[in-house]
């Protein structure tokens, strides 16, 4: 990997950032691990095509993107069996009500078309810009807008909440209960 300037961010310290966002894809960890490491070879291995002046997490985000769905186009074709297999659910579910809930809201989002998900992930979950996303997702940044205000709704309606601002609201008091029940 050529120097890098002062100030510049390295490969090494995008790693968590490539995490968060291979976790978007793959709900498997060991799955999300595997995406990143694919990434970090091919970006390491076509970094004379990195265009200085660009930005380095956007360039391996792209890099991830399509890595991802070059996999689902392989999965699609060798798939030996059920998406839905039995083996893959958790064997007791949770009692506690927050766990519960954030399952509700993973679910809702897993509804979502996959390009409504993405910026969603993206923006709301790893602050990537506006602009960055749109660059990642080779559209306009209204369309990233609009994409993200769908995205937004779609999950207060899969919820059954009146506005998102409920959904704040019943957050605040799930994490107000278990800071009581841990003073307990």
């Amino acid at each position: 990997m050529p120097d890098c300037a002062l100030g510049e961010i390295s490969v090494v310290d995008l790693i968590p950032a490539l995490r968060a966002f291979a976790r978007t894809f793959c709900r498997v960890p060991e799955d999300a691990d595997d995406l990143v490491q694919e990434t970090l070879v091919k970006g390491l291995a076509n970094l004379d095509k990195f265009e200085p002046g660009t930005r380095l997490k956007s360039w391996l985000f792209t890099i991830m993107r399509n890595t991802h769905y070059t996999r689902i186009k392989a999965a699609a074709r060798e798939a030996p069996g059920l998406l839905d297999c039995a083996s893959s659910r958790p064997i007791s579910e949770a009692s506690q009500e927050w766990s519960i809930r954030s399952k509700e809201v993973y679910r809702a989002i897993q509804k979502l078309p996959e390009h409504q998900r993405e910026v969603l992930m993206l923006i709301g979950v790893l602050g990537v810009s506006y602009e960055e996303t749109a660059e990642m997702c080779d559209c306009a940044i209204g369309t990233v807008k609009s994409r993200l205000n769908r995205a937004r709704a779609s999950v207060v309606e899969f919820l059954d909440e009146s506005s998102s601002q409920t959904l704040v609201e019943r957050y605040d008091h799930l994490c107000e209960d278990q800071h009581a029940a841990d003073k307990i």
